[in-house]
């Protein structure tokens, strides 16, 4: 297992830096000076120098990235030129309204997504038939057509849920939220502000179900799926041989170890649903992630494309680690090879 890791985490190092190496490449193809995103459009060619020797972007390429390598790991992402911040520290508020928006809507996910799977595994019928095409549904719709659909419906014809935004703006001269995580239902709910925390809640709705709809799809499918094998197996036989009840074999034989593919899934599904939300950002005004990687990429920010590339590339590398560590010590039968 120690080797196994090391050989793992060795190849999530090349990955990471291949990732780097290949955005580094791209960022410097797009046309457009990156002084003058910093320095701004009316600034004078003194001013644009001075920034060009700040960030040394008048280097050759092959030491910028050298010295952004040496920066990323010793913990200095760079300066984010639209923001006139480290990176870090943007990447820092950007993150909670992010994984805030994923990590609900994994939840959601899981307490649809599990239950439907278990339905659906009872083959044949109405039931099955209906979750299989919904999941079908769920996961071959485009996001970006769910979540305008989802507005204009909701938001725009019914009136049920806000349009946009992570809470009614109004209330910040009313209400004033005191930050402490950045997680703005969390901060309300610690805080006691409860006006921004059922302002946070409406505002949820919409996104959460257009980046809950295709992990839901998944988890469903993977349920059904692995559930109906585990129903096939011997001693789930020699149980109904044996006089117990459906009910008692799934929930006692069959439930647990066909979660066990749904679990490492669910991992996997945090890194899609981290870059699948950045649409669904941008229709919803969300002040996350994709907010913040649309505004660099616009502005032709260099340090900030990197800085979010970097962090998804982590999540990505880091979730494939821990799917592969729980398959290992879920099941001894995968190999280690």
């Amino acid at each position: 297992m120690r080797r196994y890791l090391l050989r793992r985490l060795a190849q999530a190092v090349i990955v990471v830096l291949g990732v780097i190496v290949l955005t580094f490449v791209v960022a410097r193809i797009v046309p457009g000076d990156p002084a003058v995103a910093y320095a701004g459009p009316h600034a004078t060619p003194a001013a644009l120098q001075q920034v060009r020797d700040e960030f040394g972007l008048d280097k050759p390429a092959i030491e910028q990235l050298g010295d952004y390598l040496k920066g990323t790991v010793t913990g200095d992402w760079g300066t984010a030129l639209h923001t006139h911040r480290p990176v870090l520290d943007d990447l820092g508020n950007v993150i909670p309204p992010t994984l805030e928006l994923v990590g609900i809507a994994l939840l959601v996910s899981l307490l649809i997504g599990v239950p439907l799977g278990m339905l659906a595994a009872r083959r044949g019928g109405g039931p099955d038939a209906g979750v299989r095409v919904g999941s079908m549904l769920s996961v071959s719709a485009p996001v970006f057509l769910l979540a305008l659909t989802l507005q204009f419906v909701f938001s725009q014809k019914l009136g049920w849920f806000p349009v946009a935004g992570e809470y009614d703006p109004k209330l910040d001269y009313t209400h004033p939220l005191t930050v402490l995580t950045h997680l703005t239902v969390v901060d309300a709910l610690i805080t006691g502000n409860f006006a921004i925390f059922f302002s946070a809640l409406a505002h949820l709705v919409l996104p959460v179900i257009a980046v809950a709809a295709y992990p839901t799809g998944v988890i469903a499918q993977m349920t059904r799926a692995s559930l109906i094998e585990q129903l096939g197996e011997d001693h789930v036989r020699m149980a109904r041989g044996l006089g117990y009840s459906e009910r008692q074999i799934v929930r006692g034989l069959a439930l647990r170890p066909a979660l066990n593919p749904v679990v490492s899934v669910t991992a996997l599904m945090f890194a899609y649903a981290l870059v699948n939300t950045f649409l669904v950002e941008s229709i919803f005004n969300w002040p996350g992630l994709g907010s913040y990687a649309t505004a660099s990429i616009q502005a032709l920010d260099t340090p900030a494309i990197i800085g979010v590339t970097l962090f998804v590339a982590l999540v990505y590398v880091i979730s494939t680690l821990v799917v592969d560590v729980i398959q290992v010590w879920l099941d001894p039968r995968v190999s280690l090879s």
